[in-house]
């Protein structure tokens, strides 16, 4: 089963944590699977991983770029894991019909969007019954994390 961390954003944007996150993942070292909801997003996502700082940058690429075996972090809207990943990051209620094939699966979820807290709630209690670890991770006041809760 995976071990899957719920990152409930309340103090910034998912383009102000998300570069954040992943340059943790990459300093494990991992290899990530980014997934959205559409092509639209991963597009967005994409253009904003080059800029989101002026000196930094994360190594990253697109099914636009090729070479999935060469990215450390694959963006997508597939159900797919061509860079061979074990880090599934899922962001837009993005599909996670291949989730247990991933040892760990961040979930980021937009706190200001009751809806999306809601949805998220629900895909809690699914993968609690299907019985994967689950790590709620709140942002500080700082914008880092804490571990909330933990089950399994």
């Amino acid at each position: 089963m995976s071990e899957v961390g719920f990152y409930h954003l309340t103090r910034s944007s998912l383009e102000e944590a998300l570069p954040r996150l992943l340059a943790k993942a990459l300093a494990a070292p991992m290899r990530v699977l980014l997934r959205a909801s559409s092509r639209e997003r991963v597009e967005a996502l994409d253009r904003h991983l080059w800029v989101f700082e002026a000196d930094s940058w994360l190594p990253h690429g697109t099914r636009a770029d090729g070479n999935p075996d060469m990215q450390p972090v694959w963006l997508t809207d597939q159900v797919e894991n061509p860079n061979e990943a074990t880090l599934l990051v899922l962001v837009d209620q993005a599909a996670d019909d291949d989730m247990a094939a991933f040892p760990r699966v961040l979930d980021l979820f937009d706190g200001a969007d009751e809806a999306a807290v809601e949805a998220a709630r629900e895909r809690w209690r699914q993968r609690r019954a299907a019985g994967h670890r689950l790590v709620y991770w709140k942002q500080t006041e700082r914008g880092g994390w804490e571990k909330a809760r933990e089950e399994g």
